[in-house]
């Protein structure tokens, strides 16, 4: 893999890891697709960092273990939020 495309990984991760956002903000705000962001961070940085690999990987295990209650939560906002409109 190139250089640049090293740096871009670990910038992802990085930045995944300082702030615990999903995988569909970090790619809005890389401009990527959230398809190439999944990638980079679950085969890409397994291979060019393991360490950052590990600590990414807690938090996406995370973001799958509340996302039903996530979704719950919003499904229940756009209901409270018809019932008074």
């Amino acid at each position: 893999m190139n250089n640049n495309l090293n740096m871009r990984v670990k910038e992802e991760a990085n930045y995944l890891i300082s702030t615990k956002k999903t995988i569909r903000e970090v790619a809005q705000r890389f401009g990527i697709s959230k398809s190439t962001i999944h990638k980079d961070l679950q085969e890409r940085l397994k291979n060019i960092s393991p360490e950052l690999y590990e600590k990414v990987r807690t938090i996406l295990k995370e973001h799958l273990d509340i996302r039903h209650i996530k979704g719950g939560e919003t499904t229940k906002q756009k209901y409270l939020k018809k019932q008074v409109s």
